[in-house]
């Protein structure tokens, strides 16, 4: 699997600890099963606009990464 960003990594937990059914997922967001299954195998990434549905889902928010001092 490529290198991903930390969000998709998070998105990721979040739906494994979630426990719950892609088609439950799939009721709860309207982001297809089988886009849900190919992006938890690494097979392909999420469009923006899914990642946010499902990011919303889940409770997560997206914030800029942090800058290191100078």
């Amino acid at each position: 699997m490529p290198t991903e960003q930390p969000f998709a990594d998070a998105l990721r937990k979040a739906i494994t600890d979630s426990g719950l059914a892609h088609i439950a997922i799939e009721r709860g967001t309207g982001v297809r099963r089988q886009c849900i299954m190919r992006f938890m195998r690494g097979e392909r990434s999420l469009r923006l606009d899914i990642a946010d549905r499902l990011a919303a889902f889940f409770g997560l928010a997206v914030q800029p990464p942090r800058k290191g001092r100078k």
